[in-house]
């Protein structure tokens, strides 16, 4: 009984760790349209920054896009796939010090991101300066 308890003790706080944090998918809302545009993949990668990957596109017509504008190794990549989202750290309540790729213009920003909620979380890329960006605003997916 009591390896029963110990063990609902630590899962129920996995689970509680883990709705705190931006792990887990997340449906993109363009900031300009209003419309959902993608799923994207948050993990943690092996030096402990989190990482972030397209997973599926939800706009009718452009899912087998490729990254026509990106450079170098990106270059007419699958958006599907794509890593769009780097080198995140935590800092405080928030995660930055990273980079977020737009696929449809093939620009890189910085990044910082923040949750609102568990289920809602605010990604902002941005040039030089925070106040030079656009933020928008992701949904968790169940």
């Amino acid at each position: 009984m009591k390896k029963l308890l110990t063990a609902s003790m630590v899962l129920m706080f996995g689970v509680m760790a883990y709705a705190q944090s931006p792990l887990g998918t997340w449906k993109t809302i363009d900031d300009k349209t209003g419309k959902e545009k993608s799923y994207v993949k948050i993990y943690e990668t092996k030096s402990g920054k989190l990482q972030g990957d397209v997973t599926k596109i939800l706009t009718a017509g452009k899912e087998d896009a490729k990254c026509t504008e990106c450079e170098g190794n990106n270059k007419d990549k699958p958006i599907k796939g794509l890593t769009i989202m780097w080198g995140m750290e935590k800092d405080d309540d928030e995660w930055t010090d990273g980079s977020i790729l737009d696929p449809n213009t093939g620009k890189q920003y910085k990044c910082s991101m923040k949750l609102k909620d568990k289920n809602t979380l605010e990604v902002r890329g941005y040039l030089g300066i925070s106040l030079l960006g656009r933020t928008q605003t992701w949904k968790r997916v169940e």
